[in-house]
């Protein structure tokens, strides 16, 4: 198949549903043609060949940050897909579109679907329907609701990463809309274990870890606050990544007088990412939401117990007391204890350790990309039925 993504983040510019993206199309890319289309963040080139996938970036004119794109942003690669888009379909053609995010990326794979006369897939991640830690969120908006719900309508084939993520799609948009659910995949990890030694740590320190960019939804203060709890001099959290709240944050740590067991380690490429989680011994997250979650699955496919909330797509692969603890919402309280009583019980630690390693197994990325191209196949039979019968291309 000749398949066309559309997406207004890739890597390196983002965070997780770049990243699934990028996974996606590499897998792909192995039996497939594969382009992306994409926003043209600072320093990027024009269109450049990754690991198979040709990715073609197209300027937004305001983005300013790799890892967090703005609205001026988001609106720009609208405008700017679009035009570029067709100015590309016109010496190319593809069998599919699949488009990742209803906004913003959605207008763009809607438009050059209709102008190149293929079908759109649209892959819905979650955030992009429903965030309650942003004002922004399509789902508190009339206009962006309907919107959305338009979008949604016309695309031949709408698929959810978790079954939260297509609750939300019938509680806010559309009851009635069929659509597919496709767990998101991760690559195998690589192989490699940070020495603690290297990093000032000792073996009887207590490593917790969380991953992700530092943003109002992932909470991080929240940790912070459950170290200084804690006490313990030994017990460490280990924060990995960057973003807008890194200097509050440093500055809470320091406050709380903790700055000495908070270890702000920023971006780190995916070796030293895996190396990390390996030497950690619990991984934790606060996050107020996740369409999915990857780094759940990273973390189990390092071994690590997943301490974390139970509001997301994550409650579709975790399992309270199985895998780790799933605690309510904001339930601080709860989340300590559970973090608390996992760090004193080691053995429990590497049953539920050796349990994540054996579930993760069917979260692999060619798990992902096999039942993308049976959704794919699906569409594109479809859409010829319907043109052979003559029938209009969009409702």
């Amino acid at each position: 198949m000749r398949i066309l993504f559309c997406n207004y983040e890739y890597p390196p510019l983002g965070g997780g549903g770049g990243v699934i993206n990028s996974l996606l199309a590499e897998e792909l890319a192995k039996r497939h043609e594969v382009t992306v289309l994409t926003s043209r963040g600072p320093g990027l080139p024009a269109e450049s060949n990754d690991n198979g996938v040709r990715v073609v970036r197209v300027p937004v004119l305001f983005r300013r940050q790799q890892m967090a794109a703005n609205l001026a942003s988001m609106f720009a690669y609208m405008v700017m897909g679009i035009k570029a888009g067709r100015r590309h379909l016109l010496g190319t053609t593809y069998d599919v579109i699949n488009t990742h995010f209803v906004l913003p990326s959605g207008p763009v794979g809607d438009a050059l679907a209709r102008f190149g006369h293929v079908p759109n897939v649209l892959s819905v991640h979650g955030g992009d329907l429903y965030d309650p830690s942003k004002w922004t969120s399509p789902h508190h908006h009339i206009v962006l609701r309907a919107w959305v719900k338009i979008l949604l309508k016309r695309a031949d084939k709408v698929v959810g990463q978790s079954r939260n993520t297509l609750d939300n799609v019938q509680r806010f948009y559309l009851s009635d809309l069929e659509s597919v659910r496709i767990p998101l995949g991760i690559k195998r990890p690589m192989e490699g274990i940070a020495v603690r030694d290297q990093y000032g740590f000792h073996p009887d320190d207590i490593l917790l870890v969380t991953v992700g960019r530092l943003i109002a939804r992932k909470a991080i203060d929240q940790l912070i606050a459950m170290i200084a709890s804690m006490k313990a001099a030994n017990t460490h959290l280990l924060v990995l990544g960057t973003g807008p709240q890194e200097q509050s944050l440093r500055a809470q740590a320091k406050q709380l007088n903790v700055g000495d067991r908070v270890h702000f380690l920023g971006y780190v490429d995916e070796t030293e990412k895996f190396r990390l989680l390996r030497m950690a011994d619990i991984y934790v997250s606060t996050s107020q939401h996740e369409g999915f979650g990857l780094v759940f699955l990273e973390a189990m496919a390092c071994g690590l117990p997943v301490v974390c909330y139970d509001h997301g797509g994550q409650t579709d692969f975790l399992e309270s007391g199985v895998t780790g603890h799933l605690v309510p919402l904001n339930d601080t309280v709860e989340f300590e204890r559970c973090c608390s009583a996992l760090i004193i019980d080691r053995l429990l630690q590497k049953k539920m350790s050796l349990e994540n390693l054996r579930r993760v197994e069917a979260y692999y990325i060619d798990h992902c990309a096999q039942q993308y191209e049976t959704v794919f196949e699906q569409a594109i039979v479809a859409y010829q039925k319907e043109q052979a019968l003559g029938n209009p291309y969009r409702p």
